[in-house]
């Protein structure tokens, strides 16, 4: 049973510590294609969203130009 409970703590831990590196950062401008890594997510405020959202952006081909390309959307400000 106590090691149960222990199991259970532990996850609970990493799942509180996971969550803030899982937050999508908030920037002024677009990043370089070498700066935005394949998969990973950023909001940009750069005021080209209509007024109440904030541009996502999506990182998409990798340095050898491998890979979908970015995806650009504008979603709710939350």
């Amino acid at each position: 049973m106590r090691s149960l409970t222990m199991i259970g703590f532990c996850a609970l831990m990493l799942g509180a510590w996971q969550g803030p590196a899982n937050a999508a950062r908030i920037l002024k401008s677009e990043p370089e294609p070498d700066e935005l890594r394949y998969g990973m997510r950023v909001l940009v405020d750069d005021g080209s969203c209509p007024t109440g959202q904030i541009k996502e952006v999506l990182g998409g081909r990798d340095v050898d130009g491998k890979g979908p390309q970015r995806i650009r959307r504008c979603v709710s400000r939350r």
